[in-house]
């Protein structure tokens, strides 16, 4: 995907989010559109910086990368839903373009991506990021409702029962 498709998908991510979060349709809900927006932009484009420096889809497209920013809000109280951008971007290129990312960079360079992408000059590659999309909100819904809720990171009744249940 291009520039323009991941903003695309961080602004409709933000808007369907903020929904899932705060489904009332208030004040509430708008506030918590705003408070996503920027960070899912930004966690949008910052794989794409490698562009700039190394090898694109390479050195910022790759699970070190997603796990970094995955661990930044528990190290630094901030920035709690910019991981989210950078996964889907990653979903997006993987999924939504032909070239595919190298997940396991720097251990290799192999791309994986699935065969049923576009080129990112095609005409379809909007349909293509907003159908997307839908289907990482559903997965992030799936996620909110039935496994961790995204506003405080507390896992939900049942993850905590099976999180109890381990022989640790």
């Amino acid at each position: 995907m291009n520039k323009k498709g991941h903003v695309l998908n961080a602004i409709l991510l933000a808007i369907g989010l903020g929904y899932v979060l705060q489904p009332t349709g208030d004040v509430e809900t708008f506030v918590t559109i705003a408070e996503l927006f920027v960070p899912l932009v930004l966690g949008a484009l910052f794989p794409d910086v490698d562009t700039a420096f190394g090898k694109h889809r390479k050195t910022l497209h790759n699970l070190p990368v997603l796990a970094v920013f995955l661990a930044y809000p528990i190290y630094f109280g901030n920035l709690r839903f910019v991981w989210i951008g950078v996964l889907t971007h990653y979903v997006l290129d993987v999924v939504g373009s032909k070239r595919g990312i190298a997940l396991f960079y720097p251990l290799t360079k192999t791309e994986y991506g699935l065969p049923v992408g576009v080129t990112t000059s095609s005409k379809y590659a909007d349909a293509f990021t907003v159908a997307i999309t839908l289907g990482e909100l559903a997965v992030l819904a799936a996620v909110q409702f039935f496994v961790v809720d995204l506003n405080t990171g507390a896992p939900r009744e049942a993850v905590a029962a099976l999180i109890a249940g381990l022989p640790i």
